[in-house]
């Protein structure tokens, strides 16, 4: 695991809640909208490929950078960015402007901040479930196979029809570790298990995944996890218009979206990841590396709708207790690449695939 001093102090700090969210700047560059708000000296922008009132992955890195200006008396800004023109004109715009630090919300964003991060070597470029660094760019690779995993314990322990789903935004790399961690989860609780996939192929078409969670409820699924930001609110009102289906949020805590069908979420703490990298930068003390954080570090965790945790077999949430207390001591590994190949070669069924194998995650 390859950490950087980060770590050391986000052990020592405990977690917390951030500010609610505001409006954001859809649709305009960089230099129409410097944010009005903060202080001078210290500036930090965020770019996030979709709407930061999704619930999810973009609300939760527009949350840290609330923090950031609050906390740390950043001047900040904030933009939508859609295509990988935009990234490229954003990340030049802001480090021509002097920006201090300029978090990319994406693991797609690391091509553009390659090739841009060079020529603003006073800017630092941060980029979200990435896996690459260099001389003032750097990734943050978050474990999300690990919270992944619980919830595909808890989705095959309260199947009744031995079938499930997963539903993404598009087909990048984190995500699918993260439903292979699902379907390893699913697993180790039904090795019989029939896990079926899809993808919406963007982060905001709600209309388009709710057709694709109505698609895999036919097929039998009841249990759908989803990955897919504001997309992914179509999974939840499909939900709400079927009949005994569960679903698993993603990312932000979103088991009041749908509180009566959302059985938990996988959590990862953004905005606390995000305020403490621009702390470091803040003051000088960062180094760019590809920083790991998980359950070891208390930034991946799965959080049940205590609502719905009737519904959970007590032996199931008692295995979930003992995995993630593994998880914390980092005992405990997700057989993602064994559970990616199981999906990679088994045969495409409707708008998805079933993945099928029984995989162990202790170490020796």
């Amino acid at each position: 695991m390859r950490v950087s001093a980060l770590l050391h102090i986000t052990l020592c700090l405990s977690l917390s809640a951030c500010g609610q969210l505001q409006d954001t700047h859809r649709g305009r560059s960089a230099s129409d909208r410097a944010a009005a708000s903060g202080h001078e000296g210290f500036k930090v922008a965020l770019l996030t490929p979709g709407p930061i009132s999704d619930q999810a992955w973009n609300a939760a890195a527009y949350r840290g950078l609330l923090r950031i200006r609050d906390s740390l008396g950043a001047q900040i800004s904030n933009v939508e960015t859609k295509t990988p023109a935009e990234f490229d004109e954003n990340f030049r715009q802001y480090g021509a402007q002097g920006y201090n630090l300029v978090i990319a919300n994406g693991f797609e964003y690391q091509d553009a901040v390659q090739r841009v991060a060079p020529d603003y070597p006073q800017t630092m470029y941060l980029t979200t479930s990435g896996d690459r660094t260099g001389q003032n760019w750097a990734g943050i690779d978050f474990r999300f196979e690990e919270g992944a995993y619980l919830a595909g314990v808890i989705a095959a322990s309260v199947s009744k029809n031995g079938v499930i789903g997963t539903i993404g935004g598009t087909e990048l790399p984190p995500v699918k570790r993260g439903f292979a961690g699902f379907a390893a989860g699913a697993h180790s609780v039904n090795p019989r298990i029939r896990v079926l996939s899809s993808y919406v192929g963007n982060w905001d078409d709600a209309s388009a995944a709710k057709e694709q969670a109505l698609a895999q409820i036919t097929q039998g699924a009841d249990v759908i996890f989803q990955n897919a930001d504001a997309a992914g609110l179509g999974v939840f009102q499909a939900a709400k218009d079927s009949k005994g289906v569960w679903v698993i949020g993603s990312n932000s805590d979103q088991n009041g979206v749908a509180p009566a069908v959302t059985l938990a979420s996988v959590v990862i703490d953004l905005p606390h990841a995000l305020f403490m990298i621009g702390q470091q930068v803040r003051d000088g003390r960062f180094t760019p590396a590809v920083i790991t954080l998980g359950a070891e570090q208390q930034v991946v965790r799965l959080v049940i709708n205590p609502a719905l945790g009737p519904e959970i077999p007590r032996p199931a949430r008692a295995a979930i207790d003992s995995i993630h207390a593994l998880q914390m001591a980092g005992k405990f590994v997700v057989p993602v690449d064994t559970a990616m190949n199981a999906a990679a070669s088994a045969p495409a069924t409707g708008h998805g695939s079933s993945s099928s194998g029984r995989s162990r995650g202790l170490r020796d």
